[in-house]
């Protein structure tokens, strides 16, 4: 196993760099841009709107559905998916790896995608089919279909059911159980063999329940964990409060000037900062990337424009409540203060980064930590946090796998079980492997989602505009 990764690391980290550096900064703040303009900053004009219709009839018991799914389980099935080990460990990663400031960057990527997030799920909404059994189906598979027409559309949206299939199914699963193993190991010292032997168990009872069981799992686990983990970041907050001032302070001054402490040329660095923010911002948040339109295309509301305010608010809080909540931990314990990391230079934060003391599966754990004066409590902790927010996303993307799996071979049974049963093992194995390897092949397949998603989004950006000009005449749902 270690011979193969030796061999593959190298060639994936080599077309991510690239990708990322270039291609995916290009596409998703194209598209942010291009979004925000066209619909005159509906992220803003509409979050009042959208905040209403999440919180104004809150409920944790939306029950059963034969079509469909209610807005709120659409959106906790949605933040199920975003909410996971990209708010913890790809945090951590983008902060250890650009400094303080990819914070920044993510905040910008964030508020740019929340006006993606919102054409994603309208489009969604507009292009879903439902069947003769009352199935609703739907997703960028769909829209890329109406956005080009032909034989060039089929196989586009044959190509992007694939890199689902492979980076939510597969390959993303695998990141999410390996951060789980790694923090349960080093928290409760289990085997990362037996945590996935029990994840593997979980999963098989919820991926044969289907998408009823999986709304009702999301939409009570959700809000909890979202609870639990941000009243755990207020304490370490409280208790490092005097460094607050200057968590923020650097996080603004190194998103500008990140060679003070990553090295290199100012220009070098700044592209390591955005770059971090950009594809850490894409595996957190995921506007862009095309997977969360799958669960809102099952919201039963009254028109797309309703399911796309509430997108929006899922992007905001993944992003700008859960995820800040993060780094201010991380940089406010491990950066702020004397003998923090932030006040070393260059040349030894790179050799302390070198050691590998803190990583980033680590990192938040040690952060809780120290602050805690409890090492144990704060790994303890976290890797439950972890577990939580890991498997959410772990059952979320597994579900929108199974839309294109469903989507490619005409909603055959057979394919949909061959599907869970490859989908468990790739949990198991995820526990196995190099934690660099599966988050290197993730990252390639999620960019390859971003391509499609967003080469069919622009073409029918006056569907986007035309729904979000509707929200003056729209009544909130009773």
């Amino acid at each position: 196993m270690d011979k193969i990764t030796e061999f593959i690391l190298p060639i994936v980290e080599d077309i991510n760099k690239y990708l990322s550096d270039y291609i995916l900064i290009i596409l998703l703040v194209g598209a942010g841009l291009f979004f925000t303009i066209a619909t005159k900053f509906v992220q803003v004009r509409c979050f009042g709107e959208g905040m209403k219709k999440v919180f104004g009839n809150l409920s944790l018991r939306g029950g059963k559905s034969k079509s469909g799914l209610s807005s709120f389980q659409a959106l906790t099935t949605a933040i199920a998916a975003q909410v996971g080990t990209g708010n913890i460990v790809g945090a951590s990663g983008a902060i250890l790896m650009g400094g303080p400031g990819a914070i920044f960057w993510m905040w910008i990527i964030a508020f740019l995608g929340m006006a993606t997030i919102y054409a994603e799920a309208t489009l969604a909404q507009e292009t879903r089919v439902v069947d003769e059994q009352g199935q609703v189906h739907g997703g960028p598979v769909y829209y890329i279909k109406k956005a080009y027409k032909g034989a060039f559309g089929k196989v586009l949206a044959g190509f992007f059911a694939v890199a689902t299939i492979l980076a939510l199914g597969f390959m993303g699963t695998m990141v999410q159980s390996n951060s789980i193993a790694e923090s349960c190991e080093t928290a409760f010292g289990i085997d990362g063999w037996i945590v996935g032997l029990i994840l593997a168990v979980i999963s098989a009872f919820i991926f044969i329940g289907g998408v009823s069981r999986l709304a009702s799992v999301t939409e009570k686990i959700v809000p909890l964990m979202a609870v639990v983990f941000l009243v755990g970041g207020l304490v370490i907050l409280g208790i490092r409060i005097e460094y607050i001032p200057q968590t923020f302070a650097m996080i603004f001054k190194f998103a500008f000037t990140p060679q003070a402490l990553i090295g290199g040329s100012i220009g070098a660095a700044l592209k390591i900062a955005i770059s971090q923010g950009a594809k850490r911002g894409l595996f957190s948040n995921e506007a862009g990337m095309g997977s969360t339109p799958h669960a809102h295309a099952q919201a039963n509301v009254e028109k797309p424009h309703d399911q796309g305010v509430v997108a929006m608010v899922g992007v905001f809080i993944d992003t700008f409540v859960v995820l800040t909540m993060t780094a201010l931990v991380i940089i406010s314990c491990l950066f702020a203060g004397e003998g923090g990391l932030g006040s070393m230079s260059a040349a030894d934060y790179k050799e302390f980064m070198d050691l590998g003391i803190i990583t980033k599966t680590n990192a938040m754990q040690t952060a809780f930590g120290n602050a805690l004066g409890n090492a144990d409590a704060g790994n303890m902790f976290v890797a439950i946090c972890l577990l939580f927010f890991a498997y959410s996303t772990v059952i979320g993307w597994n579900f929108f796998g199974k839309i294109n799996v469903q989507y490619l071979f005409k909603n055959s049974k057979v394919a949909t079980v061959i599907y869970s049963v490859i989908a468990i093992a790739f949990i198991f194995m995820g526990t196995l492997l190099s934690n660099n390897l599966v988050w290197e092949l993730t990252d390639f397949f999620n960019y390859l989602m971003v391509i499609p998603n967003v080469l069919a989004l622009v073409p029918l950006f006056a569907i986007v505009v035309k729904a979000s000009k509707s929200n003056k005449v729209s009544p909130l749902k009773k």
